[in-house]
Parts: structure tokens; C-alpha cells; sequence
């Protein structure tokens, strides 16, 4: 009996030191390449890039084998294996080989300390006496991590640098491997509390019972096809569900002195719905202060086409964010639960990413001018989301476009990292659809940060895939002005593939360069009056825009830009599954390309969707 409890108590100390090992490794390796990438940054160009600022790169034919070049091609050798070698589950799923690796290691882990000495005083092996009590524990132990991982200010999340959003796939293997374990625990039990029904109306039982049922509902509804379905049916009952498991959960652990594994789990989902309701109150005081101007922070809805809706909303007082962040948005007049919140990308960039040469008009102007109009203002005096009509939630939204009605908004963010790309010499971005709020903001950040000589990048390649060519409409005022603004140095490759071949892309594109005004994803730079009566520029005249139909050929398009490019590349993917997956699958590059001075590639694959 002492054996076995000293073996409860230890065991999940063991498993903590693993997992605190692992991510301190995680900590360590995302600082050095950070302070790598900074010094990059900062370092000044190699004589080759004068030839890059002319537009001419050396080819591959000049490029010469180095051991000096061994770093970098094992650094390539081992991103191709870990985040570009995938397993992909249907058409909508995908597994890089680091996240398979963590979560079998995790299941590996998790079962091998329940199982291990589960031999009694008789020489029984795997008695259930030893291992299912073994399994609650060890499950129970988990319950701070699975919370913290859940979670949108997200503890982990800052000490390893790894978004909460792609955190959250491990959040869910966690919770589902402690799910088994807990149904190990339940199942071991039952056939000895069966014949004795009078244990079942203990309150520890009743309680525990409860919990695992809500734990049991919570997984079902966490499915992908539910979540990504029925997010609302998700949201709420996600919501519900965790507060009556961890609640039951502590009840029915503190009766064996293992509670003190739950209440901080309680503390941390907690502390998060505490800090995101200050930020609530904070960002939108106007509000809850009733303020005679709270009427500023309504939204602007426009439906863009059936399928892609664009709000614009007054940016909040302190609110500041980097490209590539999310907010959560929560709609009372359209959601079907008052404080339901659901995340966005931020299409717009924040004032810190203004180019040199954008002229900012008054602050008062801008207010009077966005209270009549919300497509007016600056792009960094507000925020805009391009936003993907399904059912629920954003369906009523466009239902509330159609109207031309404006809608209470209560901002909540900024959340996420956006990767640094400072340091990389030529940076492509890849879109597909309402991926372009990612890498729109990305694309005018790096813009400015060149500018502002704070970026070595010295080529900037932009791809976006759209099903029809009047959607190029939603970006063209933002991407005019940053081509007007470019560094010369930087060498711009703007490439649109237009997917529908029901329609003729010539006459559409004729349309196009027909618009006196150019209604964009952005709002127009606060132009003068004489100004607006003058023909503005189309973005289809900049010899580095070249619109083209059909789908793009990525792996072709990337292998480009491999062969005809040194130093380090970045590429920057937001679309759907089947883009992700081409983008993988092509920079799966060879040892012998940085052996040979080829570039150092970087991905960075950002989530698409709700879930």
C-alpha cells in the first residue's frame, strides 16, 4: 500500500520535469534564433546584394560547394523533417512530423508511468489496484498545463515564443490523452463498485462522475468537424463544460489529497477571463462609460462579394498590435450569445508601420470624416478584418452588410506573434482568398522596416490566389500606395492568380483599370478634395504586378526563387490546406542546396479558419 502511494505521489514529479526539460529546450532554441535573427537584422548586406538591388542574382550555375555552409544545411535538414515532412489526415488536416513526434512521445510518456511497477506483493502484473488509481493521478497532474495551454494569454506561450493558436493543437492531444487515462481510471473501478451500489451515492463519486461526463461531452464537441462547423455550438459548450470538470474534478481529487493539482487549474482559466475582461473594459471604455462618442467605435460592415465580408472599426485608444496579430471581436446585436467572441486577423498595420511619404491628416478630421464615412481614414487610424462568410455568426454578419448597417463592436487582442523577417533576405508571401489579411500586413510591414532600415530584406515576393478578379479591388488602394512609397533598393514581385476561367480576365482587368476610385481593404490615405477628382494610379500599371489565371504553381514558383537567391529565405503561407501542403511539400530542399551556397529557407505556416 505505501509502495504504491509513494509511487502516485513521485511518478507525476517525474513527468513534470520531462515536460519543464522540454520546454526550457524550447525557450532556449527560440532565443538563440532570436538573437540570431536580430543580429542578422542588424548586420550589414555582403557584396552580393549590391547586385540584388539592380534586380540581378547570382545563378545557381556560380554558387560553389563549402563545408563553411555545413550550419546552415543541417539547420535546412532539419526543418524539412520536422515542419515540412507532414501526415496528412483527409483533405483538411495536416500533421507536421514535430507535432507527431511530440504528441507519441507525450502518449509514450503518459502511459509508461501508469503502467510502470504496476506489479503487486502476489507477482500479479498490471494489477487494476495499482494502475488505475496511477492513471487518475497522472491525468489529474496535467490539468494546469492543459488549462494554461488553452488558454489566449497564454504563460507558455511567452516563454517559448510559439503562438496560442498553435499551442492549442497540443492543448487538445494533451486533453485527449488524459481523457483515456481518466476513462482507464473509471473503467478499473466500475467492476469493483458495480457490486457494491451504495459507493455510487458518495458525493467524491457522484461529483467525479459528473466531471468525466463533462469532460467526456467536451471532447465530442471538440471534434474538428463540430468545432469547425458549429463553432458556436463549440464555444458554448466548451465554456460550460470545462468549468463543471474542473469544479467536480478538484471536489472529487481533493478527497485523496490530489487537489491541489485542480485549483490551479480553476486560477489559471480564471486569471485569463479576468485579464481579457480588463482589456475589454479598457479597449472599449467609450462603451461602458456611456461616452456621448461611444457611436465611434460602431463598426462598418461591407459585403465584399457572397462570400467575404470587411469591417472596419475605429482603432481603440492604446490599442497597438504587429502584423500578423488577431483580435477576438464580440458583437452583441449578432452573436446569439452576448459576450461570444470570435478571433479575426488584423488586415490594417498599426502607426508604428507607416511609411515615409503617407501624408497624415488631422486626428479631428479623421474622427469627423470616419463618423460619415468609414472608409476614410487611414489605414493605421483604424482596424480592418476581411472575414469569411459561413453559417452562424458571420452569416448574420452579412446579413447585416446587405442592410448597410453599422454593429456595436468590443475589441479584445492583440494576440499571437508574427514571425520575424527582419533578418531574411528575400521574403515571399503566399495567400490564398481572405489569407491576404495575413500577409497584406506583413507585406506593408516589411516595406517599412526596410525604409526604416531596420530589415536587410532586399526582395519581396507577394502571391495571392483569388476566384475572382474583382477581388483584387480589396487590396489595390493599400498596395498603390506601397508601391509609390518602396525603397528603390527593394525588389518588388507582386504576382495574382485569378482560379474562375468562367469569365475572360482580360475584360475583367479592363474593368479594373477603369476605376476612378479604388474602394480597398484599406481606407484611402486622407486624400485632399482636389485630390479625389484626380485619376488615381492602378495598381495594374507597376511593371511589378502581373495578374495571370489559373492556380499558381507553387512548387515551381518557389523553386524560382531557391535557385535564384542566396543568404536566407523566408516563406510565409496563410490559405487553405491545399496551399500549405504544395508549400511543404516544395521547399522540402535538398542537404546539398545550402552545401552548394543555395539559401538557408525558412516556412512559416499560419492557421486558417476558426479551428
Amino acid at each position: 500500500m505505501k509502495i504504491r502511494v509513494h509511487y502516485n505521489q513521485i511518478y507525476p514529479h517525474h513527468l513534470w520535469w520531462l515536460i519543464a526539460t522540454f520546454i526550457a529546450l524550447i525557450a532556449i532554441s527560440q532565443l538563440a534564433s532570436w538573437a540570431i535573427s536580430t543580429r542578422s537584422s542588424r548586420a550589414p548586406l555582403r557584396k552580393e546584394a549590391t547586385d540584388a538591388e539592380i534586380g540581378r542574382y547570382p545563378p545557381a550555375s556560380n554558387r560553389r560547394f563549402s563545408w563553411r555552409h555545413l550550419p546552415s544545411a543541417l539547420a535546412n535538414a532539419f526543418r524539412v523533417v520536422a515542419f515540412r515532412w507532414s501526415l496528412n489526415i483527409g483533405t483538411s488536416y495536416t500533421l507536421n512530423f514535430a507535432e507527431v513526434a511530440v504528441t507519441c512521445a507525450y502518449i509514450i510518456a503518459l502511459f509508461t508511468w501508469t503502467f510502470i511497477n504496476t506489479t503487486n506483493v502476489e507477482g500479479v502484473k498490471f494489477d487494476p489496484f495499482y494502475y488505475t488509481d496511477r492513471a487518475a493521478v497522472i491525468a489529474v497532474s496535467q490539468f494546469p498545463l492543459i488549462t494554461a495551454l488553452g488558454t489566449k494569454n497564454n504563460i507558455v506561450a511567452y516563454i517559448t515564443g510559439i503562438s496560442y493558436d498553435k499551442l492549442n493543437y497540443i492543448h487538445r492531444m494533451m486533453a485527449r490523452v488524459v481523457f483515456v487515462l481518466l476513462w482507464v481510471h473509471a473503467g478499473g473501478k466500475l467492476p469493483f463498485f458495480v457490486p457494491h451500489p451504495a459507493v455510487f451515492e458518495k458525493t467524491y463519486i457522484q461529483v467525479g462522475l459528473v466531471a468525466l461526463i463533462a469532460f467526456t461531452i467536451l471532447i465530442v464537441v471538440s471534434l474538428r468537424p463540430i468545432r469547425s462547423q458549429s463553432y458556436e455550438v463549440f464555444y458554448f459548450t466548451h465554456f460550460l463544460m470545462v468549468l463543471i470538470l474542473l469544479i467536480g474534478g478538484y471536489f472529487h481529487a481533493n478527497t485523496f489529497l490530489y487537489g491541489t493539482y485542480m485549483w490551479p487549474s480553476l486560477l489559471i482559466w480564471g486569471l485569463d477571463r479576468f485579464i481579457r475582461v480588463v482589456r475589454l473594459v479598457c479597449y472599449n471604455h467609450l462603451y461602458f462609460a456611456f461616452s456621448a462618442k461611444a457611436d465611434r467605435l460602431d463598426a462598418s460592415v461591407e459585403l465584399l462579394s457572397p462570400h467575404f465580408v470587411r469591417l472596419h472599426i475605429h482603432r481603440p485608444p492604446h490599442f497597438n498590435w504587429t502584423p500578423g496579430q488577431t483580435a477576438f471581436l464580440t458583437m452583441p446585436t449578432v452573436s446569439g450569445f452576448p459576450l461570444e467572441a470570435h478571433p479575426f486577423t488584423i488586415a490594417s498595420v498599426d502607426s508604428h508601420y507607416q511609411l515615409t511619404g503617407m501624408k497624415t491628416p488631422a486626428t479631428a478630421d479623421v474622427e469627423k470624416r470616419f463618423e460619415r464615412e468609414a472608409d476614410v481614414a487611414p489605414y493605421w487610424k483604424e482596424l480592418v478584418f476581411l472575414i469569411n462568410v459561413r453559417e452562424g455568426f458571420t452569416k448574420r454578419l452579412a446579413a447585416i452588410a446587405r442592410k448597410g448597417e453599422k454593429v456595436k463592436v468590443l475589441v479584445d487582442g492583440p494576440y499571437g506573434f508574427a514571425p520575424n523577417l527582419d533578418g531574411d533576405d528575400t521574403v515571399v508571401l503566399v495567400a490564398g482568398g481572405s489569407g491576404v489579411t495575413f500577409t497584406l500586413s506583413t507585406f506593408l510591414a516589411v516595406l517599412s522596416n526596410v525604409q526604416n532600415k531596420k530589415s536587410r530584406c532586399r526582395k519581396l515576393v507577394f502571391v495571392w490566389s483569388i476566384r475572382d478578379a474583382s477581388h483584387i479591388e480589396w487590396i489595390s488602394n493599400a498596395l498603390t500606395k506601397a508601391l509609390e512609397l518602396a525603397p528603390s533598393e527593394l525588389e518588388i514581385v507582386i504576382r495574382i492568380y485569378v482560379t474562375d476561367r468562367s469569365s475572360s480576365l482580360g475584360s475583367a482587368l479592363n474593368q479594373i483599370r477603369s476605376w476612378n476610385e479604388d474602394d480597398s481593404i484599406h481606407s484611402s490615405e486622407g486624400t485632399s478634395t482636389a485630390g479625389k477628382h484626380s485619376r488615381p494610379a492602378s495598381l495594374l500599371n507597376f511593371s511589378a504586378v502581373q495578374v495571370s489565371q489559373g492556380r499558381p504553381d507553387l512548387p515551381a514558383l518557389l523553386q524560382d526563387q531557391i535557385d535564384a537567391n542566396t543568404g536566407r529565405l523566408s516563406v510565409t503561407v496563410c490559405g487553405s490546406q491545399g496551399i500549405a501542403r504544395a508549400c511543404r511539400k516544395a521547399l522540402r530542399v535538398p542537404l546539398s542546396t545550402a552545401l552548394n551556397g543555395g539559401p538557408s529557407v525558412v516556412l512559416h505556416v499560419e492557421s486558417f479558419g476558426y479551428a
